[in-house]
C-alpha cells in the first residue's frame, strides 16, 4: 500500500524546504524527500562555508597590502580557524538535524533517501511508494558535473564538497573550470599558500559575465601568483607521484597534488524519473512558466489546470534560469502562492542579479552587451574604471575593477550592468533597482551619488554613457 499525502516535495534544498515548509504551515499534509542534507548546497557546501573561506582569505590579502600604506606586515596563514568555523558555525559538522526539525516542526513529514518519480503524483523511496492527491513539487537541485575526461575517475578529485570539508590544504591545486566556483575556491586557497593553476576551456575566465570582467580577474589572479590557462581543454588525466597530471589540448601537461573539478552543475533527470511525470528527461532543465508550472507535459502544452498529470511544479536550479539561492527563494514564493491559490506576481527575470565573490567581486544584473545585441537592441555603453575614480584613488591598493552600464536607447533605460571592484556588490542593489523599475536614464542622472564611495562611479559611468554614440544591434 502506498503512503498518502496531499503534496510531495522532491528535494529539500533552499527551494524545497521553503515550499514544503510553507505548504505544511498552511495546514497541508506534505511529504518532503531529501537524499543528502536538508537545506541543500548553500549552508553546507556553498554560500555559507565558501564565504567563510573567502572572508579569511581576503583578510590575508588586506594584511599583505599594508606595506607602503600603513607600515609593515608579516602574514602567517592558518587554515585551522577557517575549517573550525565551517564545521562549528556553518554546518554543525554537516549535520542537518536542526533543519529537519525545522521542517517537521511546521508539520511536514520528512523522508531521507533517493527519490524516483514513478508517476505524475507518485514517488518511490527505497521501496516505499508515496502518492500525492494534490500535487508534486520537483526541487531536486543540481550536483557537480564531472566531465567525461579519460582517466579522471582514476584520480581522487575534489568537487566543491571535498574542498569545503578539507582539514588541510594541498601544496598545489589544479582547478578545472574558470567559472565562479573554481575561481572563488582557487583564489581563497592560493591566498593561504596553495600553488594554484586554473584551466578554462573557453577563451576567458567567468565566461557567463562580461569579457572585461574576466580580463580584470585574470590580471588580478596572475599578479597573485595563480597560473591561468584559457582556451585549452583537458584531454586526459592521470595519476602521478605528486598527485594528478592534466594533459592539455595544446600538448602541455600540468601536475599538482590535488585536482578540483568545477566545470558546472547538472541533474540526472532520467535517474530522477521525471519522464514518468510526463516531462522530458533528456532536456537539460525543466522549462517552467511564470508560475513555476512545467511548460509542456507529455509533449503537449500545459493547460495550467490541476487535472491528473498536471499538478506539477518545478522550482530552483532545475529550471535552468540560474543556480542562485536568491532565485530559488524567489521562485519558491511564487510556487507556494500559486499552489495555495493566493494572489501573486509572475516571475520576472529582467533584473536577475548575480555576484562572483572573487576579489575583486563581480556583480552583474540584466543583459550583457552581447546578449543585448543578440536581442536586437540599439544600445549605448558607459564605463568607469574603479582605480581612476575618487574612491579607487583614495583606497589605492586592491582597487582593480570597473562599472559598465548598458542602455536600451529606444526606451532610454538600463538593461544591463556590471560592477567589478573590492565591493562589487555594493552598488548592485542600486543598479538592480534601476533596471527592474526601468528608471529613465535622464532621471537616473539626476540622482545624488555620495562622494567618494563606489556609488559615485555609477554617476561617472552615466556621464560616459550619454557621451557615447548609439551602437546598432549586431549579433555575433
Amino acid at each position: 500500500m502506498a503512503e498518502q499525502a496531499e503534496y510531495i516535495v522532491v528535494g529539500l534544498g533552499i527551494a524545497g524546504e521553503e515550499v514544503g515548509g510553507s505548504l505544511a504551515e498552511a495546514g497541508h499534509d506534505v511529504v518532503g524527500i531529501e537524499r543528502a542534507l536538508v537545506g541543500g548546497e548553500c549552508p553546507y557546501w556553498g554560500c555559507l562555508p565558501s564565504k567563510m573561506m573567502i572572508r579569511a582569505a581576503n583578510l590575508l590579502a588586506e594584511a599583505r597590502r599594508i606595506p607602503g600604506m600603513a607600515g609593515e606586515s608579516t602574514v602567517t596563514p592558518d587554515w585551522g580557524p577557517v575549517q573550525q568555523r565551517i564545521r562549528e558555525e556553518a554546518t554543525d559538522h554537516w549535520n542537518d538535524q536542526v533543519a529537519v526539525d525545522r521542517f517537521t516542526g511546521k508539520g511536514g513529514r520528512f523522508v531521507r533517501g533517493n527519490a524516483t518519480i514513478t508517476g505524475p503524483r507518485s514517488v518511490e523511496v527505497d521501496g516505499t511508494t508515496y502518492e500525492a492527491s494534490k500535487g508534486l513539487v520537483i526541487t531536486a537541485g543540481a550536483q557537480p558535473a564531472i566531465p567525461p575526461i579519460p582517466g579522471i575517475e582514476d584520480v581522487p578529485y575534489w568537487t566543491n564538497h571535498e574542498a569545503t570539508e578539507t582539514d588541510t590544504l594541498p601544496d598545489s591545486l589544479i582547478v578545472l573550470g574558470g567559472g565562479v566556483i573554481g575561481l572563488e575556491l582557487g583564489q581563497a586557497m592560493a591566498r593561504f599558500g596553495t600553488r594554484v593553476t586554473v584551466i578554462e576551456a573557453q577563451d576567458r575566465l567567468l565566461p557567463l559575465h562580461e569579457p572585461e570582467a574576466g580580463a580584470v580577474i585574470e590580471e588580478v589572479l596572475t599578479n597573485e601568483g595563480i597560473a591561468v590557462r584559457t582556451g585549452v581543454t583537458a584531454e586526459r588525466v592521470s595519476k602521478s607521484d605528486a598527485g594528478a597530471t592534466v594533459h592539455l589540448s595544446d600538448g602541455t601537461t600540468i601536475e599538482a597534488a590535488q585536482l578540483l573539478v568545477a566545470t558546472g552543475r547538472t541533474t540526472d533527470f532520467a535517474k530522477l524519473g521525471i519522464g514518468a511525470a510526463g516531462l522530458d528527461d533528456s532536456a537539460p532543465y525543466i522549462e517552467v512558466d511564470t508560475r513555476m508550472r512545467p511548460v509542456a507535459l507529455n509533449g503537449a502544452e500545459n493547460s495550467g489546470t490541476n487535472a491528473p498529470g498536471e499538478g506539477i511544479w518545478a522550482v530552483g536550479d532545475i529550471t535552468g534560469i540560474g543556480a542562485f539561492t536568491h532565485l530559488s527563494n524567489y521562485q519558491a514564493a511564487i510556487a507556494v502562492a500559486d499552489i495555495l491559490g493566493h494572489d501573486t506576481h509572475d516571475a520576472d527575470y529582467t533584473a536577475l542579479a548575480a555576484v562572483a565573490f572573487t576579489d575583486p567581486e563581480v556583480g552583474s544584473v540584466g543583459l550583457t552587451e552581447q546578449q543585448a545585441c543578440d536581442a536586437g537592441l540599439n544600445i549605448r555603453i558607459g564605463t568607469q574604471q574603479v582605480q581612476y575614480s575618487a574612491r579607487g584613488w583614495l583606497h589605492k591598493a586592491g582597487n582593480d575593477g570597473f562599472i559598465k552600464l548598458i542602455e536600451d536607447t529606444d526606451r532610454g533605460v538600463l538593461v544591463g550592468a556590471t560592477s567589478v571592484g573590492p565591493h562589487g556588490g555594493e552598488v548592485l542593489g542600486l543598479l538592480t533597482l534601476a533596471i527592474h523599475t526601468a528608471v529613465p536614464i535622464d532621471q537616473f542622472r539626476q540622482m545624488h551619488f555620495a562622494y567618494p564611495t563606489f556609488h559615485k562611479g555609477v554617476e561617472d559611468a552615466l556621464r560616459d554613457l550619454v557621451s557615447q554614440p548609439v551602437a546598432a544591434a549586431v549579433s555575433s
